[in-house]
């Protein structure tokens, strides 16, 4: 696959994933129980190591779209509900070395009852690699149009930016709208403001309120 290369961080994760962990309820690792059911549904994972890497992509949070596959309400333990996962195909390689295939691993934190991932981190399936540490750079290919991720700082910048004359025009008539009626307004004005999410632009409506409008 071609795609568009990104940079991570690997961090540490839960151990969950691989069963390393000591306070696990999954000694075998969640990855282990989980691949039998994915290959019933046709994703063969067995040329991956059967534990996660956890890339973080600091300042960021993914938009993920249109998965290769998704597996809905999969009730792969008796210790709690189903949940649902999906997978993107990506390209993983290191400084100086040959590109291999992997994929973004996403249990849906909507149906997640623990362990949940901070924003700008990915779980990433993929063979062995040599040498892979915390704290190391390691790049990732993904297909732009279904995988990219946001600058979450920087687009909430130049939100604010956005509606610096706006405010200081409208003064508190501004903030008047509902939350709701505000967002339908940046989804046609700018719509690069419908990737964030209501806490952020909320946040962002906060800052330019007590910047721009007068005491």
């Amino acid at each position: 696959m071609e795609g568009l290369w990104h940079r991570g961080i690997v961090a540490r994760g839960h151990g969950v994933a691989s069963g390393w962990a000591s306070d696990s309820p999954y000694p075998a690792g969640t990855i282990a129980l989980q691949s039998p059911f994915f290959l019933q549904g046709g994703l063969d994972l067995s040329d991956c190591v059967q534990g996660t890497i956890n890339l973080d992509f600091p300042g960021c949070r993914w938009v993920l779209r249109h998965p290769d596959y998704c597996f809905e309400q999969l009730a792969w333990t008796p210790l709690h509900p189903p949940e649902t996962f999906s997978f993107w195909r990506v390209l993983l390689r290191q400084p100086s070395s040959a590109a291999v295939e992997g994929w973004i691993y996403h249990p849906h934190p909507e149906t997640k009852v623990r362990h949940f991932q901070r924003d700008g981190r990915l779980e990433l399936l993929a063979p062995r690699l040599p040498e892979l540490a915390t704290g190391a750079a390691l790049e990732l290919a993904v297909d732009p149009a279904r995988c990219r991720p946001i600058p979450v700082a920087r687009l909430r910048a130049r939100l604010l930016e956005f509606l610096k004359f706006r405010v200081l025009a409208a003064q508190e008539t501004f903030f008047l709208q509902e939350l709701p009626v505000l967002r339908r307004w940046l989804d046609q004005s700018w719509p690069e403001a419908s990737v964030l999410s209501d806490q952020e632009v909320q946040l962002t409506l906060d800052q330019a309120r007590q910047l721009y409008t007068e005491s």
